[in-house]
């Protein structure tokens, strides 16, 4: 049983492999780990344009209520991302302004949460980082245990305490704390790869060949037809 439980360390990847899986972006990230990590598409970004990343600090709570949240918060070190989940679906405003306070003053680099937020108009302002699964003035009560730091389901993805955590405007992406490093070395190839494409097809190049499709569709049976093709008696 977790209730009640609240570890105080954890291990956290490099923050040099953060702040790359970070700058490579929630897509590349994804892609880079096998097409997998990514949370729901409605765990949106509230504030349109930012990005961040860092290591998970996990608070499991009760439905309608944020009391974990005040005890993950004070175990926050610069840099981690609070990850908010619920024993059930609860999408009541669990977060806002005075928290966000809270979570700048322990260097919190974001806030991810499986539930509702409030107080969006402050947020936005301010340009906190904040994903959530819903906005909603509804408030919380502080008065049943949960746990911290403890391995959760949030978004769809299960994260463990430490686990880097990515967000930016394509949603929020979880990559396992253990395999972080490959991860990074797949997505910054990845780049690199894109980039090249990139470069090509500013020179002329097309997708098909580069992607090697054109093959590929041909033996799925694609043809052309030179046109034009008077469609009026089909």
């Amino acid at each position: 049983m977790t209730t009640g439980k609240v570890v105080r360390h954890i291990n956290r990847a490099e923050a040099s492999v953060i702040k790359g899986l970070a700058a490579a972006g929630v897509a590349t990230v994804h892609e880079a780990q096998d097409r997998s990590g990514v949370m729901v598409s409605h765990m949106r970004a509230i504030v349109a344009g930012v990005a961040m990343g860092g290591s998970a600090v996990t608070a499991l709570c009760a439905p309608g209520d944020n009391w974990m949240l005040h005890v993950a918060i004070e175990l926050m070190q610069p840099g981690d991302v609070l990850v908010v989940s619920t024993t059930s679906s609860s999408m009541d405003g669990f977060f806002g302004d005075v928290l966000a306070d809270y979570v700048r003053a322990r260097g919190g680099a974001g806030v991810i949460l499986d539930t509702g937020v409030r107080d969006v108009g402050v947020l936005r302002a301010s340009r906190f980082p904040v994903w959530a699964r819903a906005i909603s003035a509804q408030g919380t009560v502080k008065e049943t245990l949960g746990a911290v730091n403890v391995p959760l389901i949030c978004g769809g993805q299960r994260v463990v305490p430490g686990d880097v955590i990515c967000g930016d405007d394509d949603g929020v992406v979880v990559v396992p704390r253990a395999k972080a490093q490959d991860v990074l070395a797949a997505a910054q190839a990845r780049v690199e790869k894109e980039d090249a494409m990139r470069a090509a097809l500013r020179a002329g190049g097309h997708t098909l060949d580069m992607m090697g499709l054109r093959d590929k569709a041909e033996q799925r049976g694609l043809h052309y037809i030179d046109g034009p093709v008077d469609w009026s008696d089909d």
